[in-house]
């Protein structure tokens, strides 16, 4: 067997293989490079079924990485994943506090999880900010609950934590609630390169 060795042009085929999946959503060319970016990341076209896209959200994604804006994430795999590169040519920078010690101590100190920590630590920042959300259920319940007590509101909320123990539950909450644009996928599916892998395809949208 002759295996495609190329980068762009393994990339090219996954593309085409994926597209097929795509044609009967009724999707525009934008959308279309967000859930192939997810189905791609995920090596799996039933995510087809269960990606949610806010109307605003590709827009607002789109507006704030140009104009600058940073991206804060739950986990540092989501951090990685991230072509920062890309994103430094508009301005904008990735954080992630989940392995601060500070906030290792504020999470046992507040019996909370580290991620949870981590959006109050962020706080203010978030606002006109793009989350990234790919691991912890428990930080984007926290980010919910921090747009309902004040009135941070980020530009985009790309919320797809993995699992079988809230994840199902705090991207209901997410779809059900959210007053900001947001990316999601339904039920248990999910995970960092999820998260990773929307980012990316709005930041490829942009031209510099």
């Amino acid at each position: 067997m002759e295996f495609i060795t190329e980068p762009h042009a393994i990339e090219a085929r996954s593309m085409e293989i994926i597209a097929p999946y795509l044609s009967r959503l009724n999707l525009d060319e934008k959308a279309i490079k967000v859930y192939s970016r997810i189905i791609h990341a995920a090596g799996d076209p039933d995510y087809k079924d269960v990606i949610r896209i806010h109307p605003a959200a590709i827009a607002a994604g789109l507006n704030s990485l140009k104009s600058g804006c940073d991206i804060y994430c739950d986990v540092e795999m989501v951090r990685t994943g991230i072509n920062r590169r890309r994103l430094a040519e508009f301005g904008g920078q990735v954080h992630c506090m989940i392995g601060d010690e500070k906030i290792a101590v504020k999470a046992r100190e507040s019996g909370i999880t580290r991620a949870m920590a981590a959006m109050r630590e962020f706080g203010q920042k978030l606002d006109g900010a793009v989350l990234a959300i790919g691991n912890a259920p428990t930080a984007l319940v926290e980010v919910m609950k921090i747009m309902q007590e004040s009135e941070v509101r980020p530009a985009l909320i790309i919320g797809v934590p993995v699992g079988f123990v809230g994840a199902s539950e705090s991207k209901d909450l997410l779809f059900s609630t959210s007053p900001v644009p947001y990316i999601t996928v339904l039920g248990n599916k999910g995970g960092s390169p999820i998260a990773a892998a929307s980012v990316n395809a709005l930041l490829y949208m942009l031209e510099k």
